[in-house]
């Protein structure tokens, strides 16, 4: 369990990988953005000149994992197909097309004559990501890294090794073609070296997990490094009072079933107990052909038949195809039910009633709120990123999707020409702090 495991400090072996990383990123972060955007096509290329390698490796990888006690779940995310694979091809040719996010000024004020002040967009540094099959997730982070001025280290679970090994070497391949240091992009493969990262504060800049639960609460419980990420994705689909069954019914299923192994599928359903009986007859029998369990409160299983919920089930991320149904009151119930058990991740309502979708969306504290659509839409891809390093759940920013503009932070620029607090002090010089237009 990880809850008994010791986090080891870094070897040699570590330290030195993580320092070539770091004298990377003290080149990368200098490079123009065009030659980032071509490195990142580059890569792209690289890609898809190896795609027969890197199927071949996933397909070895998922016959390996399906000897071993690992859940549906692991192994839905694990297969990468070819269309996947394109998919994230062209999503790194997609962030390559999307505006610079370094440099970016935010602020630009003359403090005092000649005392200028300006805060810019910077690389955050060297980013950590430790994640649990998803293959996929090594040309997102690494296209959204590169792109940003930073570097990353990767360390995938042990079931995707061969794919991510494959898809480094290509990413490796393409960024040898560029001016960008292949350093910049390091992939560990074992267990001791993605722990023992954790005790590396003063080289790694930020961790990024993505993985179960567990993983994310021991990661985020045994480092000083920052950590972004989410532990639960626990999302939520209310249907309303004044709502179209027939939208309703389609949009729960797609939150559904669409890709039941995802953290923003829902996991609870919760029904207005005026259009309960209409929704769950017509609905139940459109869950079942698609061969999902259905776990009804009480009132639920009086309209239709069901396996009933146990308290549990409301706190449970499934993903996997099992739906648990609350019937409520009212909104209010609704609300404050995903007040209690929701993770802050993704929650839908279904409503023609505008007052009462806006009271929803304004009132539940999640990083998503989605009015008359599929929580499966909240990804980076999806929102136009490019790609995604992840979901935060986290109250400050970033949050949701993390695509380029959550890898920057922000540095303060100031220039003049010898000013001293002290003339300022005595009344000799005033501020005017006026914004500086152009």
């Amino acid at each position: 369990m990880m809850d008994s495991f010791v986090v080891p400090l870094p070897d040699d072996s570590l330290k030195f990988k993580v320092n070539n990383v770091r004298k990377a990123f003290l080149k990368t972060s200098q490079i123009a953005n065009k030659d980032r955007a071509k490195a990142l096509n580059l890569m792209a290329d690289a890609l898809h000149n190896n795609m027969e390698k890197i199927l071949e490796a996933n397909k070895l990888d998922y016959q390996l994992a399906q000897k071993k006690a690992i859940s549906n779940a692991l192994l839905s995310r694990l297969r990468l197909s070819k269309d996947k694979l394109l998919e994230g091809i062209q999503g790194i040719r997609e962030v390559s097309r999307l505006n610079d996010p370094v440099g970016q000024l935010q602020i630009h004020r003359e403090l005092a004559d000649n005392l200028i002040l300006q805060r810019k967009t910077v690389p955050i540094g060297v980013i950590g990501v430790i994640f649990e099959s998803r293959p996929d997730a090594v040309m997102q982070i690494s296209a959204l890294a590169i792109r940003s001025g930073n570097c990353v280290i990767l360390k995938g679970g042990s079931e995707s090794n061969l794919t991510n090994t494959e898809i480094c070497e290509a990413l490796k391949e393409g960024l040898r073609l560029s001016t960008i240091d292949e350093n910049s992009i390091c992939l560990l493969t074992n267990r001791k070296d993605s722990m023992a990262m954790l005790n590396l504060e003063k080289e790694i800049n930020l961790i990024i997990p993505r993985g179960s639960n567990e993983l994310v609460k021991f990661i985020q419980e045994n480092t000083k490094i920052p950590v972004l990420g989410h532990a639960d994705g626990i999302c939520h689909m209310y249907i309303d009072c004044d709502s179209d069954i027939e939208m309703a019914i389609k949009v729960a299923l797609d939150s559904k079933i669409q890709y039941p192994a995802a953290c923003n599928a829902i996991e609870t359903l919760l029904i207005h107990k005026d259009v309960a009986n209409e929704f769950l007859t017509k609905a139940t029998p459109l869950f079942k052909e698609n061969n999902v369990q259905l776990r009804g409160d009480e009132k639920a299983r009086c309209f239709v038949e069901m396996a009933p919920a146990i308290s549990d089930d409301w706190g449970t991320e499934y993903l996997d195809l099992i739906l648990s149904i609350k019937i409520v009151e009212d909104i209010d119930e609704a609300i404050r039910h995903i007040e209690v058990y929701g993770s802050r991740h993704t929650d839908g309502i279904i409503s023609n009633d505008i007052n009462n979708a806006n009271k929803f969306m304004n009132s539940v504290g999640s990083a998503g709120v989605f009015h008359n659509c599929s929580t499966r839409f909240a990804d980076g891809f999806r929102y136009g990123f490019g790609a995604e390093v992840g979901i935060s759940t986290q109250a400050m920013p970033p949050r949701g999707p993390v695509g380029l503009e959550g890898l920057v932070t922000y540095k303060y620029f100031l220039k003049g020409e010898g000013q001293i607090v002290e003339e300022f002090a005595s009344g000799a010089k005033e501020f005017k702090h006026e914004n500086i237009i152009k």
